[in-house]
């Protein structure tokens, strides 16, 4: 049968056949490239924002929070619900600023190409010394990712643009002075209260708790009663600082390293460049056309300088005369390192030399020739430096002895301690946050909690902590989470029911006397039998009073009183009690001038104003979000 199929396969009608399929196939996937696939994450009143900008803005938020929260945000980061809300953030943020943009560009908000040449030459992290530094600035910008100064310069307009806007908005509220009064005279008011506390504890006795209803406490609450997880590891801790202390460095060692990193200690030909740069649009020939004038101008005698600060697209280093200080290796690429490393003799003028960024001519204004330090000049820099070498090229040494031998014994960790030098250690109990160090390192605790050290109570592999710290473990005691047994926390279960009875028996007497009260009834003899009476306090504070601040909280939440009405009310204390509140006069209090105040309530003012325009955008624009890819395991 399949001789047959051979046969018929080679037939003229099934190469037709054939033919077609492949042409249909071949039509599919043409059309599926030359669909675009839309991946943007949001659209903004037709405005995509992609899912290139969206992972941009992600690292660059996440790299903030690592920085700012250390390990704490490592940890949030595990979380899979935090990461979504993170995510969510992250576009929402990205929604705001396209309607800034494209509120400012309805607005004509405009930022000057002047104001943005003035900023970056103010910028402190392009400055040496407090001057400009335009090879910093050049070297600073292209490890950033702008390899064009254009392309800085375009991104900081679309900052400055936001900025003005949000200036615009935060500059323009004030608070007035009436409102500075009113508040003050809020925070200042005073009030004459009085109160009752209804002790809950007094109706504890001859509460009855059933087994049943421990019973349900205990499987409704059953996270309550969980032991937590921890363990108990045994440890060899490799350290380079502990092998530092038994190194020796010899002359001979010395010498050795001396001859080996003469290049740490030989300071470089140094050349001064200056350049003229072109900068290549749309059309590379008249850029060449230019440059190339530029080149006969100088060979007929003009003056480099003058041509570098008329023409240059380099305008900060064209005022300068075109002037780059000292040449460093990396800024515009190979080829432009490559004329330079060949230059010189000061005053010569390369040819025409292409780069990321346009063309240039390059002149080397300065000339300094290589110097060496002597080996006696740097023999202290020489001993630390070797002995720092010795003690990591042995800390690399013991490290993979100790993987060796944790490895192939791994049921114990002594054939490991003996070869390396170290003594097994004994960990305090730990648990999955908040251990002291080095069990405050991430990759230590998932390494104490894995199955290899719990479950198979095999050694870890090693573990390099830091670049000068390296750890194996292995599993001394485990205590896995595990709820209590009913039979050991039923009388603690019993206690907190007995109290949360007692507390619900307290409030049903508040609200009685609570409904008495405010029908106007003398409740003074309902308090007594309840073991309380009225506690009359004048002149109580909003803030620093000597009153319960839950008390305190409700009474200045009470409306002002008046005649015919009692304005009270119950309220929860802390400790399970209840306590019935009623306020009898309120005073004014006094306008204060407080220092900073007008700028702070401005301030709040503000945020609250930009936040508020924000939103006003938001309800007015036409917004649509679509699934953002998780992008957390890249990173």
């Amino acid at each position: 049968m399949l001789e047959k199929i051979r046969e018929n396969s080679q037939g003229l009608a099934a190469k037709i056949i054939l033919g077609l399929v492949i042409l249909t196939f071949a039509l599919a996937g043409i059309g599926s490239y030359t669909n675009s696939v839309d991946t943007s994450v949001a659209e903004v009143n037709g405005e995509k924002i992609s899912q290139a900008d969206f992972e941009k803005a992600y690292q660059n938020q996440r790299n903030r929070m690592a920085q700012q929260y250390g390990d704490m945000f490592e940890t949030l980061s595990s979380d899979a619900n935090y990461m979504a809300n993170f995510r969510k953030s992250v576009v929402e943020s990205l929604i705001n600023q396209a309607l800034v943009d494209q509120a400012s560009a309805d607005m004509s908000i405009r930022v000057s190409d002047d104001r943005i040449k003035k900023t970056i030459l103010e910028m402190p992290e392009f400055q040496v010394e407090g001057v400009f530094d335009n090879n910093r600035y050049l070297a600073l910008i292209n490890q950033a990712g702008f390899y064009q100064s254009s392309d800085f310069r375009d991104y900081l307009r679309v900052e400055m643009t936001r900025r003005q806007l949000t200036q615009g908005l935060v500059a323009s509220e004030f608070s007035l002075p009436y409102q500075e009064t009113q508040l003050t005279a809020l925070q200042n008011q005073k009030r004459d209260i009085r109160f009752a506390s209804i002790s809950a504890k007094q109706f504890e006795q001859g509460v009855e708790v059933s087994d049943d209803e421990i019973n349900d406490y205990y499987l409704a609450n059953q996270s309550r009663f969980e032991n937590q997880e921890k363990v108990k590891v045994d440890y060899i801790a490799i350290d380079v600082n502990d092998i530092a202390k038994t190194i020796n460095v010899s002359d001979e060692d010395i010498s050795t390293y001396y001859q080996e990193y003469m290049a740490n200690y030989r300071k470089e030909v140094q050349r001064r460049i200056s350049h003229i740069l072109i900068e290549i649009s749309d059309d590379e020939s008249a850029a060449q056309t230019q440059i190339q004038s530029i080149q006969d101008k100088i060979a007929k005698g003009e003056d480099f300088a003058q041509l570098a600060q008329e023409l240059s697209a380099d305008t900060f280093s064209g005022e300068n005369g075109g002037d780059l200080d000292w040449f460093e290796a990396g800024i515009f690429g190979d080829e432009f390192d490559a004329a330079v490393l060949a230059m010189n003799e000061v005053g010569v003028v390369s040819d025409v030399v292409k780069s990321d960024a346009g063309l240039h001519l390059i002149k080397l204004t300065d000339y300094q020739a290589e110097e060496v330090q002597a080996l006696a000049d740097v023999k202290d820099e020489l001993t630390e430096a070797v002995s720092k070498q010795k003690a990591q090229d042995k800390f690399f040494e013991l490290q993979q002895t100790a993987a060796q031998l944790s490895f192939e014994i791994p049921d114990s960790l002594d054939d490991a301690a003996n070869a390396t030098g170290v003594e097994v250690a004994t960990s305090v109990w730990l648990s999955r946050f908040g251990n002291p160090a080095p069990f405050d390192n991430a990759k230590l605790i998932d390494a104490a909690f894995s199955d290899m050290i719990i479950e198979e109570q095999l050694n870890s592999d090693i573990i390099e902590v830091t670049d000068s710290l390296a750890v194996v473990l292995r599993l001394n005691e485990y205590q896995p989470a595990q709820v209590k047994p009913l039979e050991t926390v039923s009388e603690e279960i019993r206690t907190l029911l007995i109290a949360q009875k007692a507390s619900d028996k307290a409030q049903a007497i508040a609200d009685q006397l609570l409904t008495a009260f405010k029908a106007g009834e003398d409740i003074s003899a309902q308090l007594t039998e309840n073991g309380t009476s009225f506690t009359v306090k004048a002149d109580v504070a909003r803030y620093g009073s000597d009153v319960d601040a839950s008390i305190t909280r409700e009474a200045f939440k009470l409306p002002h009183p008046i005649e015919g009405a009692i304005s009270a009310t119950s309220v929860n204390l802390s400790n399970g009690d209840l306590a019935i509140v009623e306020v009898q006069a309120v005073k004014a209090g006094e306008s204060t001038s407080q220092a900073n105040f007008a700028e702070q309530y401005s301030q709040q003012l503000a945020q609250f104003a930009y936040q508020n325009y924000v939103e006003s955008l938001r309800e007015e624009a036409k917004i649509t979000q679509r699934s953002v890819v998780d992008t957390t395991s890249q990173y």
